[in-house]
């Protein structure tokens, strides 16, 4: 476990540091019950202490169990929490529509990110995002929902690392064992809806991103069609959701294209 015991001494310090430079000293983020949020929240309790406060957002699509494993994380790492239920917000919205999953799954995404943003507000606080790489790569996200935040720690983490980062941290293993959900409608899975394995999707992805290699190479290594395929389109067709909106250069010094200050720059 040396590699997850450096990993949480870098993240740490990259949180006080990403924070404290801002002149905020605490932050905020979605609690789900789900693997990725218990990851981001023991390790943001580790960097603030009492300056962490995990926010359930539960609606009338979420399962029980995923409150449960929610509160049982919190309640093992001494994490402050508000509930905030989403439920009379989507049935309002939606009361006159035949709206589908993907659209009303969207929109909770959404809402439970403008509810963050406004109690970090409120708390004078920062939001932390809990998208890993694999989701990120694949964009297996909503923009503007759950793929928003002001900093994110383990987007530079696959889904099967956050597995073996959250076995190491001691999350609650009920929240370890069960099947990767983003719990946006009764019975979604990630991998049922991605058509492959976590296990799988991250060797193909870290052989095409990380190991740089082409389809010939992949093929050549063992790799099925299906899946490389899969993964090209995917990456290439959600581009868009890793990047700012895109600016129409008009002058000279345009924001996004040769106007270019690191975010944090100051006089």
């Amino acid at each position: 476990m040396k590699k997850y015991e450096l990993i949480e001494s870098y993240i740490i310090k990259f949180l006080r540091d990403e924070v404290y430079k801002t002149s905020l000293k605490k932050v905020v983020l979605g609690i789900s019950g789900g693997i990725d949020s218990a990851v981001v929240a023991v390790l943001a309790k580790k960097a603030f202490g009492k300056d962490v406060l995990g926010i359930m957002m539960p609606s009338s699509f979420s399962s029980d169990s995923s409150l449960d494993d929610a509160l049982t994380l919190c309640n093992a790492f001494d994490i402050a929490y508000e509930t905030v239920s989403i439920a009379p917000l989507i049935s309002t919205y939606f009361k006159d529509s035949d709206a589908d999953n993907l659209r009303i799954g969207n929109f909770s995404a959404r809402v439970r990110m403008s509810i963050l943003y406004d109690i970090s507000a409120k708390e004078h606080a920062l939001v932390l995002g809990t998208s890993n790489k694999s989701e990120l790569l694949l964009g297996y996200g909503t923009l503007f929902g759950d793929l928003a935040s002001a900093i994110n720690p383990i987007g530079d983490l696959y889904k099967t690392e956050i597995f073996e980062f959250a076995t190491y941290l001691g999350v609650p293993q009920s929240i370890i064992s069960k099947p990767p959900s983003a719990d946006l409608w009764e019975g979604q899975s990630d991998e049922a809806d991605l058509g492959f394995s976590y296990a799988d999707l991250d060797q193909a992805l870290h052989a095409f991103v990380d190991k740089r290699m082409n389809e010939q190479e992949m093929l050549d290594a063992g790799f099925e069609s299906e899946i490389i395929a899969l993964i090209q389109n995917r990456i290439y067709r959600n581009q868009f959701k890793r990047k700012m909106p895109i600016i129409a250069k008009i002058s000279h010094r345009t924001i996004g294209h040769d106007f270019l200050y690191p975010r944090d720059i100051k006089l």
